[in-house]
């Protein structure tokens, strides 16, 4: 049976492309339709039928080009765009209306259905899907682009600079003595603390203070808790009537800082989880338990809107301070695993974790498979992790306030010294 279906699908397969062609048009066609449904018979430049057919004139073009003449293509989408033309020319004797928008999305239905034939329907439907949702949702997207303030859309597009511009172009390759400097990881890191203070502010803007706060909590755990305290403590210097939602923010992204120590051991080398699970496991309840009591007991306290909450949403310049600190202590770590020998891994796992856990858990494993014992590399992983919790009190009491600093460092010390009893006594 299974062969008779495949058999059916490789004999038509440009038949069912082109049937894709026109499906692609009609879900296009159905948006653009409802959009216009109020304009009387006539009116409408394009609904569900002639999108239908654009999108299938897109894919025949495809078939065309192949058989008969590679200017079939060029030609039939120059036809489309003359026809929208005109027809939009024509209406604005009638209707003042400037807008562009529906003639966009006729010749991107011809492309949609010229890419389902000639490279890949997914990919056909996705686009043709996304664009629904976009000509969809005009009145949200336009009401999003009306909040928007001049310094957030210079923060997203810097971010984006750092991020999709810079970091491709540097070389992803060690470096240094030693080659322990990795330019695009340590340039990653900067990226990643820039993106958390980004995603708070609008966390917090669209969310709400409090709500915002548990958000990018677990935002920050799952990709650098460091980065997320260190911003954190910061704002809870400026608005002490929130530190305990900040203290609970830092404890949840300490806590779910664990799992993520278990993914990666996961991945490069399963043998360390029987070991490793107890520790993490522990550590993990004891920091979540407090921060839900915290939370509780504080969830009555005062409100604060966002925009008084910090103007600027993309904090670079506390990242670049922080990617300098990840070199000089990656360098230092060097020094000294070469200095002290077989000590030098537990030392190298206390000055790596002072910045960073994922970078001495990810060179650990790998080392376990090579040589390094699994014990002495579950210990360097819970001492680094302990290290840099450590560090994070020490950002939550100096750079935030007391009253933050005593919220996170009780239970962060009962849960690193709980974590170390387990992981020397296994």
């Amino acid at each position: 049976m299974d062969d008779v279906a495949s058999q059916f699908l490789a004999a038509n397969q440009t038949t069912l492309n082109l049937a894709v062609a026109l499906i692609l048009g009609a879900i296009i066609g159905l948006e653009r339709g409802w959009d216009a449904r109020e304009q009387k018979s006539g009116e409408r430049i394009a609904g569900i039928r002639t999108f239908s057919l654009i999108g299938l004139l897109g894919g025949i073009s495809v078939v065309l080009a192949q058989e008969i003449t590679v200017w079939a293509f060029p030609v039939l989408l120059l036809s489309v765009v003359a026809m929208a033309i005109v027809a939009y020319s024509e209406r604005l004797d009638h209707i003042r209306n400037f807008s562009i928008t529906g003639m966009v999305g006729m010749v991107l239905t011809f492309c949609f259905g010229a890419i389902a034939v000639a490279v890949d329907p997914v990919i056909a439907t996705t686009a043709a899907v996304i664009t629904a949702i976009i000509l969809d949702n005009k009145e949200q997207i336009h009401g999003w682009v009306n909040k928007l303030k001049a310094h957030e859309l210079d923060a997203g597009l810097k971010l984006l600079v750092i991020s999709v511009v810079m970091l491709p172009l540097l070389p992803n390759e060690p470096m240094g003595p030693s080659g322990v400097l990795n330019p695009r990881e340590i340039w990653w890191m900067v990226v990643m603390i820039a993106s958390i203070s980004f995603v708070g502010y609008f966390a917090m803007r669209l969310a709400g203070t409090k709500k915002g706060i548990l958000f990018t909590s677990l935002f920050g755990g799952l990709s650098s808790s460091t980065a997320l305290t260190l911003h954190f403590a910061r704002q809870a210097n400026l608005h002490p009537a929130l530190n305990a939602q900040f203290a609970t923010g830092i404890l949840i992204a300490c806590g779910t800082m664990f799992p993520r120590i278990l993914v990666y051991c996961f991945v490069i080398n399963r043998d360390l989880l029987p070991s490793l699970v107890w520790p993490v496991a522990i550590m993990t309840t004891l920091l979540y338990v407090p921060a839900v009591v915290i939370w509780r007991r504080n969830s009555g306290g005062n409100q604060l809107n966002q925009p008084t909450l910090g103007q600027n949403p993309l904090d670079l310049k506390s990242a670049l301070v922080f990617g300098v600190l990840l070199t000089v202590v990656l360098l230092l770590g060097d020094f000294l695993e070469n200095w002290l020998g077989d000590i030098g891994v537990y030392v190298l796992a206390a000055t790596s974790g002072i910045a960073d856990v994922d970078a001495i858990t990810l060179s650990l494993g790998r080392m376990s498979n090579t040589g390094l014992s699994l014990d002495t590399a579950v210990m360097g992983i819970v001492i680094a992790a302990t290290a840099n919790n450590l560090v994070k009190s020490g950002m939550a009491w100096v750079i935030g306030n007391r009253k933050t600093g005593l919220y996170v460092a009780g239970p962060m010390l009962l849960s690193l010294s709980a974590g170390l009893l387990v992981a020397w006594i296994q």
